[in-house]
Formats: structure tokens, C-alpha cells, sequence
């Protein structure tokens, strides 16, 4: 098994079977990643410390103007990708495997978990997982406290409201909050 071979797997959708191959190299990217997001967690980092970081935690430079502030988690990493011109504030949970975008000149707010993993609801294969993507538009707005589950898409412009959960496609250009997030209007 290699990234590679990992990233294909996962971006397909497919149901990773507990104890398999794939399964185990999760455990081994989880690793790294706690290693690594350690690094940006436990001392004061310049940003550019934080971009060299995130350069090894995915595999790929981040967009310009990246901006975090720690702390912040992954259980992954190689499979994120970010624009240019993101924030993402302190606090913030990315569960990457299944695959997540950030598109140019989002802004993610405090405590947002972004999730892309789902389990089998059948007991006795619970432990199989099933990868979703998630795709941020660009010029998102997430704010705090924010849950967005595996397959969801956020178009350009929308807003989310603090605590939503979203478990839907949200359209662009609308403010939607709750649980399970609605819209609540439309931007111009």
C-alpha cells in the first residue's frame, strides 16, 4: 500500500474494511498526522512554520495567504487540499481521509469539525468505514461550533451558521443554519 493506492481507494468511495491493508495505513497516516499537527500545537510557529508543516502533513503546498490558528487536528491530511486566501481559527477538527477542499477565501470559525468518514450501521461490520468527500466553495463563510458531515458540498458565497450541523448540499449565495442546517435566505 502506498499514498497513492490509498488516495485512489478513498476518493472512490469505496467501503474500507476493518483490519484490511487500507485500514492499517490509515492507522499509519493517523500517526503521522498526530505527529505532526503535535508540532503546530505545542509551540508558538510563524506562519510560514505552520505552511512548511502543513507542507509535510498533505503533501502539497498550501494556497497563498493561509492563515491558522492553533490548535488544530487531522487524523490524515493527505487527502486536503487549500485555496488561497483561507482562514481557519483555533480549534478546528478535520477528518480528511475521504477527501476535503477548501476552496479560495473561505473562512472557517472556531471549533468546526469537518467529517468524511461514516460507519456500516450494521453491528457486525460497524468497524467497515465509508468515505465521503467534502467540497467548500470558494468565499465560504463557516462559522463556529459548525459539524459538515461526509458528502457535502458547500457552494461559493453560502454562509454557515454557528452550531449548524449540515448534512445536505448547500447552494450558493445562502445563509443556512440549525440541526440539520435549512436556509434561512439568500445573499444577492
Amino acid at each position: 500500500m502506498d499514498l497513492q493506492e490509498f488516495l485512489l481507494h478513498m476518493n472512490s468511495g469505496k467501503e474500507v474494511i476493518y483490519g484490511s491493508e487500507i485500514h492499517k495505513y490509515m492507522g499509519k497516516l493517523a500517526q503521522d498526522a498526530i505527529r505532526l499537527t503535535l508540532q503546530i500545537n505545542s509551540k508558538y510557529n510563524t506562519q510560514k512554520e505552520i505552511n512548511d508543516i502543513f507542507f509535510e502533513l498533505t503533501n502539497k503546498r498550501v494556497g497563498k495567504n493561509f492563515t491558522l490558528f492553533p490548535p488544530f487536528y487531522t487524523d490524515c491530511g493527505k487527502n486536503l487540499t487549500i485555496g488561497d486566501n483561507v482562514f481557519i481559527n483555533s480549534g478546528c477538527k478535520i477528518q480528511d481521509q475521504g477527501g476535503v477542499v477548501i476552496g479560495d477565501g473561505t473562512l472557517i470559525g472556531h471549533n468546526v469539525v469537518l467529517a468524511t468518514l461514516n460507519h456500516q450501521f450494521e453491528p457486525s461490520i460497524r468497524g467497515n468505514l465509508l468515505p465521503r468527500s467534502i467540497h467548500i466553495g470558494k468565499n465560504v463563510w463557516i462559522g463556529a461550533n459548525v459539524t459538515v458531515l461526509p458528502g457535502v458540498t458547500i457552494e461559493d458565497g453560502a454562509i454557515i451558521a454557528a452550531g449548524a450541523v449540515v448534512s445536505k448540499n448547500i447552494p450558493k449565495n445562502t445563509v443556512v443554519g440549525g440541526v440539520p442546517a435549512k436556509v434561512i435566505k439568500k445573499i444577492n
